[in-house]
């Protein structure tokens, strides 16, 4: 991490909330009392799902990947978000975080969403902008180099790199696949952050941050922000669901 980025960092993004803060601020707002909460990507600890504890009744984790180990209070199952093994209908509420980017079949996903979800239970969804910078580079490097390249600029581990796809990642996407299995996008928004990329260089951290803060300026380049974040609503019956044409999203 360059001293120069830091700097930088703390001066231009010191008050911004991070959309992982977004995403959680937004679940405890929509958590009912006595709820079974639902993590779809957990994440090999759940860090996430664990600051619920004590805020659910029932706190489920699902992820492909091995769990680092047994949590008190969680409930962690390796499963694909296809076939999560939940009974239907028993989840108020549930999230995923910077997970729907490697879905490859986001039909199959979704309905899944809908499957588990009580009639009236929601869905915040939280994901990497497929018209974003970082998305575009994505998109044009092979997957077999995103391990490499993200252990060196962001620090991360490599075995925590997944393969990016990028099937439900525009607001257009989103809707489809949400009517498409009965479920009512009820809010949705782009959401920006710090060039996380870039900490390693402080002129290219400089470079991206003036290109952030013009594309929040002017609301036509809103669509290009890195993250997208949305809300989505089983309906308490299938007559409430109106057709998708008569009823825009919020």
């Amino acid at each position: 991490m360059s001293s120069l980025s830091q700097r930088l960092k703390e001066r231009y993004f010191g008050r911004y909330q991070h959309p992982y803060a977004v995403l959680r601020r937004r679940v405890e707002d929509l958590l009912p009392l006595d709820a079974t909460l639902l993590d779809a990507g957990c994440g090999r600890s759940a860090p996430t799902l664990a600051h619920f504890r004590g805020r659910a009744r029932r706190l489920i984790g699902i992820d492909r990947v091995a769990f680092a180990g047994a949590s008190a209070g969680l409930e962690l199952r390796q499963r694909d978000l296809a076939d999560t093994g939940v009974a239907s209908g028993a989840v108020d509420l549930m999230y995923s975080q910077a997970v729907l980017e490697h879905v490859t079949d986001p039909d199959a996903t979704f309905a899944e969403i809908a499957r588990v979800l009580r009639p009236g239970g929601r869905y915040v969804g939280l994901t990497a902008n497929k018209w974003d910078y970082a998305s575009l580079a994505a998109r044009l490097i092979p997957n077999c180099f995103h391990p490499w390249i993200v252990r060196r600029t962001e620090g991360r581990d490599e075995q925590d790199v997944f393969p990016t796809v990028y099937r439900a990642n525009t607001r257009r996407d989103v809707a489809r696949y949400a009517a498409r299995h009965g479920l009512e996008l009820v809010e949705f928004r782009y959401l920006g952050q710090y060039p996380n990329y870039f900490m390693f260089n402080g002129a290219l951290f400089l470079a991206a941050t003036a290109y952030q803060k013009i594309i929040e300026r002017l609301a036509p380049l809103h669509c290009l922000q890195g993250w997208i974040f949305f809300v989505l609503r089983k309906p308490e019956t299938p007559m409430e669901m109106a057709p998708v044409a008569a009823r825009p999203a919020a």
